[in-house]
């Protein structure tokens, strides 16, 4: 390829503007539909992604971003990286005593490769949902491998494990084949992969004693197989995403670049280090000395480096800006965008590369689906597709800047973004005064958690490990018809309620029989825990089609922030009004904390988001009143992705966690002393932000800890967490029904350093996604654990010195 000013993309959607690939796969996992099928759904997708880029202009398309499940977990499988429970070869051997080896089958020098490569052929695409899921419709069921978020993102990979002197070899080649593949069908392509400094970050040991980074030199070799055979396919570009250079990286890990990319240099091919969601920072002279071709950097997140990149960069490396931002759905102010852009022009020529800011898996597939937005809003908009169109746009205008449809494109988005600027449809003073009179006070409980508590039991009643849920029930295909019907008209909003009460009143019904002690209504009238909540408050807007990747088959639909928040009448009071007429158990009200209705949605980027923060808790806080005013004893305030928001610097942490808790407390602390305050977080690491989830303050804290093997409980272990807990005592993304004993002892874990009367027994997370016949077997069993652990106690009052195998205890 003649060198020149170069359009291309970090990555793709790969989910389907329909969701193609979510149904493909769910169907397959029920048997509806064979691994042919969906193997030929994934081609569709994948040709149907490259054309489009490829018909908008795009000089390179990505390839390696297409996953069945995830990409890191597809880079684990290519590189022999599959956890032995998970394996072919043991699953039919049976072999649970096998010596742990978790990653090749053994170890091979390069000579080998290829023998090496059939050797280890024990991975296949259920392989990989095994990892993901702990089942897939071939092998035996075995716990699925931990996940964790991505970076700062809503999206979830999966963590990779690590063991002591473990080998690696080129083991799956998905990513070669659809390089082959889309090189074949006549696209210029740039592979892509995670690179392997980032893939040690991302993943963590499994035995006690040694440090993964110990592992690099392992790992190298297999980087170089793979790098060969996409040399082989023909490519000549191959992006290695290093995202870790934007964090504050240990010095050995940083020393480290240098020699690892000295190791990966490839006679065919030219490797672009891709950074992304933040700025280099310390790691700048690392970064723009790597011996590569080309280095790409975030100028949303981080405008301020580009000119300090192009005035440092070597004379012959290429410098890839990504100008258009891949995690938000703003349109892009193509003269701002530019006018950056000429300066780094000028000094690069055609050395320069224009892309989105990161992959667009992080955003919707195609605004011009969406025939029911506002319009105005839907002009300050642009999705995957447009984003693209906005990449080839800003190159045109640099290199033909009189170009008719370029120039027509500036001046449209020139006008959009004036309109939205003086638009009244974003500012509502109501809101802005209310916000000026927020006082310190308005964030404080009237008393302590340990009078608080007091408060709460003599009313709630509740026993030695309460057992509660997370809030969501199963979404049976009945709830989203009937939901469906009333969306599309076609369901009276009489006969709606009359069909939603009955599903609320089967949820009861079903928790009462199981034995729950605190009890949701279910949330059959929800469609998403965000959009939900958006769609009745202002300031929100809402999408058709606007799908992302969470993690899997797992797709949300993120709203839009595009204005001051406000709650113009009650969202959930009746409903949980309703339920709790049924019982005389506590029914929690459930609730979208202020941050995750931040964080999951797209938005607003012409304010702080502190200020749209506090927004929503005052929106939320109406919500929190009115609940315990219609008898709501225990209101449930979610908050997952408090973690999900922490800056990736550590100098940027402590501005974020003030405002976060700040906006929490404002929220949930309208209510009086006896009103206990849930909250739940999952699927993150808590330990640099234990203090900070303390100072929230809630009563009790549900958390993740199944997956994990108990690991993230550790840190409200150590930091002594003073109020109730819930570690989640079965992963509910899995199909799989826990055992007694798993449960059992996870809580006896707990019990060594938190207080058996602060130990709640709940899962790990909401059950909407699961069945209902493996969702009541599971809960049969957590009941079941939760009297074994109260029976314990109370005949001996130190049941730690107990060692239980509790299958023999209780026939679950």
């Amino acid at each position: 390829m003649t060198q020149t000013l170069i359009s291309h993309n970090l990555g793709f959607p790969r989910i389907g503007a329909d969701r193609e690939l979510k149904k493909a796969q769910e169907a397959y996992w029920r048997g509806d539909i064979s691994q042919a099928e969906l193997e030929a759904t994934g081609r569709e997708l994948r040709l149907k992604h490259w054309q489009l880029q490829a018909d908008a202009g795009l000089d390179l398309i990505p390839t390696g971003d297409f996953a069945w499940y995830d990409q890191v977990l597809t880079l684990s499988a290519t590189l022999g990286n599959i956890p032995l429970r998970h394996r072919k070869s043991h699953i039919l051997a049976g072999d649970t005593a096998h010596p742990i080896h978790e990653g090749c089958c053994s170890a091979h020098s390069n000579a080998q490769a290829q023998a090496a490569s059939s050797a280890c052929n024990d991975i296949d695409l259920d392989t990989l949902f095994r990892v993901a899921r702990g089942r897939a419709p071939s092998g035996a069921a075995s716990s699925a491998s931990d996940m964790t978020k991505w970076f700062d993102t809503n999206y979830h990979y999966l963590v990779p494990e690590f063991h002591p002197n473990q080998e690696f070899t080129l083991s799956w080649t998905q990513i070669i084949d659809e390089t082959a593949e889309a090189i074949a069908k006549g696209f210029a392509v740039k592979p892509v992969i995670l690179g392997p400094l980032s893939y040690l970050w991302l993943g963590k040991e499994k035995a006690e004693g040694f440090d993964r980074f110990d592992l690099l030199e392992n790992l190298l070799p297999a980087y170089q197989q793979l790098l060969q055979a996409l040399a082989d396919t023909g490519a000549q570009w191959v992006q290695i995403d290093e995202p870790i250079l934007v964090l504050d990286l240990p010095t050995k890990w940083q020393q480290a670049f240098e020699r690892v990319y000295h190791s990966l240099k490839h006679p065919q091919l030219k490797i672009l280090v891709a950074t992304y969601f933040g700025a280099l920072g310390e790691n700048l002279s690392t970064a723009i000395n790597l011996p590569v071709a080309g280095l790409h950097i975030d100028a949303v997140r981080a405008p301020e480096q580009v000119l300090t990149v192009v005035d440092r960069l070597a004379a012959h490396k290429i410098l890839s800006v990504g100008i258009v931002d891949g995690r938000n759905v703003w349109r892009n102010d193509l003269q701002k965008s530019l006018n950056l852009l000429h300066t780094a022009q000028t000094r690069l020529n055609d050395r320069l590369w224009i892309s989105p800011s990161c992959s667009l898996l992080h955003s919707p597939v195609d605004l011009n689906r969406e025939t029911k937005l506002d319009s105005d809003l839907k002009s300050w908009l642009a999705f995957a597709k447009q984003k693209v169109q906005e990449v080839v746009s800003l190159k045109t205008l640099l290199v033909r800047p009189f170009d008719a449809i370029a120039q027509q494109e500036l001046g449209a988005s020139n006008a959009a973004v004036l309109a939205r600027s003086l638009s009244p449809k974003i500012h509502n003073p109501a809101v802005q005064a209310r916000l000026s009179g927020v006082k310190p006070t308005d964030a404080e409980r009237k008393s302590i958690f340990a009078q608080r508590i007091r408060q709460q039991q003599a009313i709630l009643g509740l026993p030695l490990f309460p057992t509660t849920s997370i809030g969501s029930f199963p979404q049976t295909d009945t709830i989203r018809h009937i939901r469906r019907e009333f969306k599309q008209g076609d369901l009276s909003a009489q006969d709606y309620e009359q069909k939603i009460r009955a599903e609320i009143a089967d949820c009861i019904a079903r928790q009462e029989k199981i034995g729950l002690d605190v009890l949701v209504h279910g949330e059959a009238e929800r469609n998403d825990m965000v959009e939900y909540f958006g769609e009745q408050l202002d300031g929100y807007a809402f999408t058709q089609y606007g799908w992302v990747q969470s993690y899997g088959s797992r797709c949300v639909k993120p709203p839009i922030i595009f204005g001051d928040v406000s709650r113009p009448f009650p969202i959930t009071v009746e409903w949980a009004r309703y339920a709790q007429s049924l019982s005389s158990k506590p029914v929690k009200g459930m609730l979208t904390g202020p941050i995750t209705m931040l964080f999951w949605s797209f938005v607003r980027d012409d304010q702080p988001r502190a200020t749209t923060a506090l927004q929503i808790a005052l929106a939320l806080r109406d919500e929190v009143v009115d609940l315990e005013a219609a008898g709501i004893n225990v209101i449930q305030i979610d908050e997952p992705a408090i973690r999900e928001g922490l800056p990736l610097r550590d100098s940027d942490r402590a501005a974020y966690l003030k405002w976060a808790v700040f906006a929490f407390r404002v929220c949930a602390s309208g209510v009086c002393d006896a009103t206990q305050i849930h909250t739940h977080m999952c699927y993150s690491e808590f330990n640099d932000i234990i203090k900070a989830i303390a100072d929230l303050d809630a009563d009790v804290i549900t958390i993740e800890t199944s997956r994990s093997d108990g690991e993230l409980l550790q840190a409200f272990e150590d930091f002594n967490y003073p109020n109730d807990i819930g570690p989640g005592v079965y992963d509910i993304h899995s199909p799989n029904i826990p055992e007694v004993d798993n449960m059992v002892n996870l809580l006896k874990r707990a019990a060594r350093k938190i207080p058996v009367k602060r130990l709640w027994v709940n899962p790990d997370c909401g059950l909407k996604t699961r069945r209902w016949p493996e969702t009541e077997a599971a809960l049969i069993r957590m009941v079941a654990s939760a009297k074994i652990l109260r029976d314990l106690y109370n005949h001996e009052n130190n049941f730690a010195q107990y060692s239980i195998n509790a299958n023999n205890l209780v026939d679950a």
